[in-house]
């Protein structure tokens, strides 16, 4: 995934008041395999993307494409 992704996975997270370990929780992933993906080692799937955009309240089109206002 590239760096817009990863930067508005992390700030979109940080504006939510969210820490990772919480985020990952309630994805039911380990912490780093979280981590991973806002440092652009992984990606999520397309079922993750959907779930990040659930619990952010964002669409993933936001998530992915910097279209957010956050």
């Amino acid at each position: 995934m590239d760096k817009i992704f990863c930067q508005n996975l992390k700030s979109t997270r940080n504006y939510c008041g969210l820490t990772q370990r919480q985020v990952a929780n309630i994805l039911g992933v380990v912490e780093s395999c979280y981590a991973n993906w806002e440092q652009g080692r992984t990606e999520p799937n397309i079922e993750m993307l959907r779930k990040l955009g659930e619990i952010f309240q964002v669409s993933i089109d936001e998530l992915i494409n910097n279209d957010s206002s956050i």
